[in-house]
């Protein structure tokens, strides 16, 4: 079974193609610019072919995935038949889905209502799903896996927000939580690599890139989460400020004499490690800017990695002990350094960081605490694709 992955954004698609006999990469690729210049990159068998090409719409940028895939030297399958399903990346699930689910009409109608709470997400997940319906038509189901899904057994205590509760009732206004297909890939990854039982451990998975999110897993599910009702709440990212005193939103919005939109945009796309440091949103910059003495890219790291150890204790605490750590995400995943702030302070909850294989850990799947560390730290690459891929074969097949 060849299962279709795909990834939507407003301008761009991303995209997999995974032979689930085995489990295998085929092809993958990313469509950019969608709407405008567009362009695609499309990988093979470690071979990369880039090239410019007309994308008007998702539709567009869809057909051509299809045909690098079935034709011409990057063609891994003799034809579109052989696609068995192709399984979608939904940010914005909300309260009505807590697990992935066939598409169809009435799954539709539900997501876009979903829009204004993933007004950047959503709309760009429901041109995707509707550009291989155009192309595909009924004959190749598409399943929708939701990254609030995991989060969806949050307790009350966790979820809800101390406003008038008729507020949530009338808004559906409560903490959400993101990044939950990758909370999930590797907290049960973790499991497997630890030889334990999944619903006997405590975990902290710490999801850390451009947008960041940390997550408290006790038995196997998400009891807490660092992003809230948007992906806007929790950790300083790259671009995105994490938790407020909501007062400062008025104060700011009051004193600049800023629109609703422009505040929006401030807080999503000009705060973070751009807005403290003034000068870039990728932590490889600010590291090298600290290394040469930028106090403002070096404040903002301390603050990401004060934060992260207050949301580890904090979650430890809430699920009342702690087995394991995970880093993931494109920062988790290689920096070493990063990793050994964090951990460096972690030491009084019984974490015991082996120094030289943290150094030699990134991008590798692998325990970096020594032996007998009464909390075991692992990194581990997260694979969303392949668990949406998993999701899709077993809906279809089911």
């Amino acid at each position: 079974m060849k299962v279709l992955v795909i990834n939507a954004g407003s301008s761009s698609l991303k995209y997999q193609l995974l032979d689930m006999t085995n489990e295998s990469v085929l092809a993958k690729g990313i469509c950019e610019r969608i709407g405008i210049d567009g362009s695609i990159t499309h990988k093979k068998n470690g071979c990369t072919d880039t090239h410019d090409a007309a994308f008007p719409t998702h539709a567009e940028a869809f057909r051509e995935v299809l045909r690098l895939l079935s034709t011409g030297e990057n063609a891994v399958i003799s034809s579109m038949d052989e696609i068995s399903a192709v399984g979608h990346r939904v940010v914005q699930g909300g309260e009505k889905f807590n697990t992935s689910a066939l598409i169809n009409d009435e799954m539709l109608e539900a997501v876009e209502s979903l829009s204004p709470l993933a007004p950047l997400h959503n709309p760009a997940n429901l041109m995707a799903i509707r550009a291989c319906q155009g192309v595909l038509g009924d004959k190749v189901p598409q399943v929708a896996v939701f990254d609030t899904a995991f989060h969806q057994t949050l307790p009350p205590k966790a979820y809800m927000y101390p406003i008038p509760y008729e507020l949530y009732e009338k808004y559906h206004i409560r903490r959400y939580g993101f990044h939950g297909t990758s909370h999930r890939y590797v907290s049960a990854r973790l499991a497997e690599l630890m030889g334990r039982p999944l619903e006997e451990m405590k975990i902290v998975t710490c999801h850390m890139g451009n947008g960041s999110s940390i997550t408290a897993i006790d038995g196997g599910k998400s009891v807490d989460t660092s992003m809230g009702f948007t992906p806007l709440d929790g950790l300083i990212m790259g671009t995105r400020s994490g938790s407020l005193d909501p007062s400062i939103i008025t104060y700011i919005q009051e004193q600049e004499s800023l629109t609703p939109e422009e505040l929006d945009d401030m807080l999503n796309k000009r705060s973070g490690y751009l807005g403290v440091s003034g000068f870039t949103s990728d932590q490889r910059d600010l590291s090298e800017a600290a290394s040469q003495g930028n106090e403002r890219a070096q404040l903002a790291l301390d603050i990401q990695r004060y934060q992260i150890r207050k949301f580890i204790g904090a979650f430890a605490a809430g699920i009342g002990g702690l087995d394991a750590i995970v880093f993931t995400g494109g920062i988790g995943e290689n920096s070493s350094i990063t990793r050994a702030r964090i951990l460096g302070r972690l030491a009084f909850m019984g974490v015991d960081l082996d120094t030289a294989v943290n150094e030699n850990a990134n991008g590798k799947e692998i325990e970096i605490t020594k032996p007998g560390s009464k909390v075991r730290v692992y990194v581990i690459p997260t694979n969303e694709e392949l668990l949406i891929a998993r999701d899709t074969m077993a809906i279809v097949q089911g």
